[in-house]
């Protein structure tokens, strides 16, 4: 799966991360409902490093079509709300 961060890029996924990815999704989802807004940036932080890591850099003059698009690091919590499904940031 393609991913693009918002101002940096995109990274190219292996489906099987994302159950790692899936976890640190939900713990955001449940840090947005609440309100928690330090607890959001520490795990955005955390799933965008993860997607990093986990990912593999595609060229910038690379034009994939991304299937799933996440938000910067430093985007604020009404961003990221916006950007949300009934899943998450990352269906499934």
């Amino acid at each position: 799966m393609i991913v693009r961060i918002m101002g940096e890029g995109q990274v190219k996924l292996d489906d099987s991360h994302f159950i790692e990815l899936n976890k640190l999704d939900d713990e955001l989802l449940e840090e947005m409902e609440s309100g928690d807004e330090d607890g959001f940036h520490r795990t955005l932080g955390a799933l965008l490093d993860a997607v990093r890591r986990l990912g593999t850099p595609l060229p910038d003059d690379s034009l994939e079509p991304s299937e799933l698009i996440l938000p910067s690091g430093d985007a604020t919590l009404d961003e990221v709300r916006e950007m949300l499904s009934d899943d998450g940031l990352i269906p499934g």
